[in-house]
């Protein structure tokens, strides 16, 4: 009688209890596929409904354990923890494999792929180059880091596209995902707290270029890849994409043929800054490189009002605009959102700043806000490096109170805080949230 092969019978272990481990588990159970999911946290966030939905299921809280990590057949590792959990030491010194839930979708996935990543503007490109494709008529399925895990996009019928936010935790432990076309945005010292230095993370992020589909770059960043098919740039003499003056008004541009073709005058979208006209070019970049029809993709740029959160206009009082740039969690993001406003600005900023050097806003600061109110647990370091006056505040309602105060008529009350949220909030959404309420009281007074 032939041996049974003991692998089929080894489950698949699931680090982490959250949205992606979730939606892992759920994916593989319907499949029979035999689980193990577990979480250090004795009460994660997503016990409770693994509990109704799955009461079968083995689960693990309070530790990850070496000895079933062991036992695995493979291993799933959530993007918030990293390879280097010393429960994983044995399992990996003994060749189990640890992958994404992005591999896992790598391994089902039977349509195109885009691939976007970058210190900034990842979730914009990747929202706006979903509605050019939905513009074009053609089904597709968005997510991964932004919103719905990318196992979950796997549904029937099968759309023509995914198109897939990818961050460097995912990136981490995905191998074959062979993206139809994959872009690196830009990179900044980001998740210090994470890797060993910032080559490390460059190297994580540009393991996006993998496969054989069309790699874009941006010309203009200095840690941009040199092996691109196609690239953009804010500067008018380089990029196949690019912005250039016309008669005395800036457009997005195309070249083709060794012509400089004018698409659309930067006048024409709702949102006008430099790094919204670089997420444009980006987007117009990877939309030639899976053939999406160029009217829907400049259609969708006159109407595309940006996402939620980021650099989202909430009101104006006595002449004060005031923004949300709540996922401005690093200190590119809040240097972009700084540039992008016309106008001077109060910066509210603070949080837990991930390992990060704040002296790169030093400048920008001092150019372009009058003052900054600082929140959170690293304060003091970013008041260290600033020139402009700082003063601290107990949280965001006195951010708030405070900055109101500060701010002339004309000028912009920005939260920007290039820092993670999660000394003081849930999640960005929820110190965004916390913002707009704070604003909505305040201006109400005045």
């Amino acid at each position: 009688m032939p041996k049974k092969n003991s692998q089929v019978c080894k489950p698949i272990v699931i680090m982490g209890m959250g949205k992606t481990g979730l939606a892992c588990a759920d994916f593989l159970i319907k499949r029979h596929i035999p689980v193990i999911i577990m979480d250090d946290r004795d009460s994660p966030p997503g016990l409770s409904t693994l509990q109704q939905k799955f009461p079968k299921i083995q689960y693990i809280t309070g530790k990850f354990d070496s000895e079933k990590l062991c036992q695995a057949s493979k291993i799933i590792i959530s993007p918030g923890l990293s390879r280097q959990q010393p429960a994983l030491t044995k399992a990996l010194e003994i060749g189990i494999q640890v992958i994404s839930e992005i591999e896992l979708f790598a391994n089902y996935v039977n349509a195109p792929v885009v691939a976007i990543t970058g210190s900034n503007g990842k979730s914009t490109v990747t929202t706006l180059l979903g509605e050019m494709v939905q513009q074009a008529g053609w089904e597709v399925q968005v997510g991964g880091n932004l919103g719905t895990p990318a196992i979950e996009l796997l549904v029937n019928p099968t759309p023509k596209l995914y198109i897939l936010e990818l961050s460097s935790f995912q990136l981490e432990t995905t191998y074959s995902l062979n993206p139809i076309a994959s872009v690196v945005l830009n990179i900044s010292a980001d998740h210090m707290d994470r890797y060993a230095n910032l080559s490390e993370y460059i190297t994580t992020k540009h393991s996006i270029y993998q496969g054989d589909g069309k790699f874009i770059k941006n010309a203009d960043d200095p840690y941009a890849t040199k092996n691109a098919h196609l690239s953009f740039s804010l500067q008018a003499n380089k990029g196949d994409f690019r912005v250039h003056k016309y008669n005395n008004e800036l457009y997005l541009a195309k070249m083709e043929d060794n012509k400089l073709i004018p698409l659309l005058p930067v006048t024409a979208m709702h949102l006008q800054g430099s790094i919204m006209q670089a997420n444009a070019l980006a987007a117009l970049a990877l939309g030639q490189a899976i053939n999406l029809p160029m009217t829907a993709m400049l259609n969708t740029l006159k109407t595309f009002k940006g996402l939620e959160h980021r650099c989202a206009w909430v009101g104006n009082k006595q002449g004060i605009d005031f923004f949300n740039d709540s996922k401005g969690t690093n200190v590119g993001a809040t240097i972009a959102a700084i540039q992008g406003l016309t106008r001077k600005s109060v910066l509210i900023a603070g949080g837990d700043g991930k390992g990060a050097d704040f002296t790169p806003l030093r400048d920008v600061v001092a150019k372009h806000c009058n003052a900054v109110v600082l929140i959170g647990k690293d304060a003091p370091l970013l008041a260290k490096v600033l020139s402009v006056p700082t003063y601290y505040a107990n949280g965001m309602d006195d951010a708030v109170q405070q900055a109101i105060t500060l701010a002339n008529s004309g000028d912009a009350v920005l939260l920007s805080p290039a820092c993670a949220s999660f000394d003081m909030f849930t999640n960005y959404e929820h110190r965004g949230q916390i913002f707009e309420n704070a604003v909505s009281m305040h201006l109400s007074k005045l």
